[in-house]
């Protein structure tokens, strides 16, 4: 469950990264943490792409749902809607 070893091992890891980096000439440290920043933005445009990709996916698949069903669809909205209107009224 808990293995110190591991532990240790990232935490000897992170040690000897943060006296690299502390060591660093301050034009050296922009760089490096410009470059970090780039890859993060990175990540996260690939991140936002595939979940915009899914929701569109998502959209297509409740439109034929909607299209398939519209009285069931509309009743489950009314449904929905006398629900939420229960839950937020006030006393």
């Amino acid at each position: 469950m808990f293995r110190s070893g591991s532990l240790g091992d990232e935490l000897l890891t992170l040690k000897d990264e943060m006296s690299r980096f502390l060591n660093m000439p301050a034009d050296d440290m922009f760089g490096a943490a410009k470059g970090h920043a780039e890859a993060l933005g990175e990540q996260v445009k690939d991140v936002l792409s595939e979940f915009a990709e899914t929701l569109s996916e998502e959209e297509e698949h409740i439109e034929t749902l909607i299209a398939e069903r519209p009285i069931a669809a509309l009743a489950s909205a009314f449904a929905l809607g006398v629900a939420i209107g229960f839950m937020l009224r006030r006393h």
